[in-house]
């Protein structure tokens, strides 16, 4: 980890905890071939990334996550956090960067106790590691572009967004975030999480 202008800057390489996608795959009742076969992966390698011996991709990431039903922040954070806490101050916010992505996602959220994600996501200019894969997961997410430009693959369409400019779509719909401009894209996404069957 390292602070970068006051704030936490979370390596995925060195914090992603591999012993709670283990502890979450047997709360869900999952075997490790269930939970890959799921995931489009190995047994081998989901057993890697729970030993904490590999790294999963960011598009993988969000297969986990989807196949879960976890937010994007639960496996970075700390589960002894205080419920009480519910500002998170500008210099504190929590920046989630994957290896070989341009994408840093910072948490707006003091905690992963909710039933929503909001992320402020920051894309630097050019391409994307594994830019040809859309992910989609449950629930339904919003977002509006703060600065620069964004464009979101959803499905078979292209929506190309300005600052100022709002989306809405269900997330079960395949879907994607890029950069084609020439500055930092920023925006602020509302994604709810799936709802829990049973």
């Amino acid at each position: 980890m390292e602070n970068v202008a006051g704030r936490e800057r979370i390596e995925v390489s060195e914090a992603f905890q591999g012993q709670k996608l283990r502890t979450i795959r047997k709360q869900r009742g999952l075997t490790m071939q269930q939970l890959a076969d799921a995931a489009g992966v190995s047994t081998g390698q989901i057993s890697q990334i729970e030993r904490g011996q590999v790294i999963p991709t960011l598009v993988l990431f969000w297969k986990l996550c989807k196949v879960l039903d976890v937010p994007l922040h639960y496996f970075f954070e700390d589960d002894s956090a205080e419920d009480e806490q519910i500002v998170v101050r500008r210099n504190q916010r929590k920046q989630i960067h994957f290896p070989n992505s341009n994408v840093v996602y910072h948490s707006l959220l003091p905690h992963n106790r909710g039933e929503i994600d909001f992320l402020l996501i920051e894309i630097q200019p050019g391409e994307m590691h594994e830019k040809e894969q859309q992910v989609s997961h449950g629930g339904e997410e919003c977002g509006i572009v703060q600065k620069g430009q964004l464009t979101v693959l959803l499905g078979e369409r292209k929506h190309v967004l300005e600052a100022g400019d709002s989306i809405y779509f269900q997330s079960s719909i395949p879907h994607r975030f890029i950069n084609e401009g020439t500055e930092t894209s920023v925006s602020i996404w509302a994604m709810t999480q799936p709802k829990k069957s049973g």
